[in-house]
């Protein structure tokens, strides 16, 4: 009896080569964007002033002139209406 033969020599080697494009150009690109917004918003609402421009100055001495007689008044009718209260009436 013959026994059959299994010998295969042909052999399939399928090899895949992939090149690598990823982002680092792009990502260099939108970090330095980041960076530049970050410090934007820094200057802009945290008060950091580069020349002075911000710098304001208010004057409010009248103001505080009427509201100290406001206060006085008002102290010298509440001790009016405290005394009236408190004198009894015939």
């Amino acid at each position: 009896m013959a026994t059959p033969e299994n010998n295969h020599t042909d052999h399939t080697n399928t090899t895949t080569t992939t090149t690598d494009r990823g982002g680092n150009g792009l990502a260099f690109i939108v970090g330095a964007v980041v960076v530049v917004v970050a410090l934007l918003a820094y200057f802009l609402f945290a008060g950091g002033d580069l020349d002075g421009a911000n710098d304001v100055n208010v004057n409010i001495e009248g103001a505080a002139e009427s509201t100290g007689e406001a206060v006085e008044g008002a102290a010298e009718g509440t001790a009016d209406a405290v005394e009236e209260t408190a004198t009894p009436t015939e």
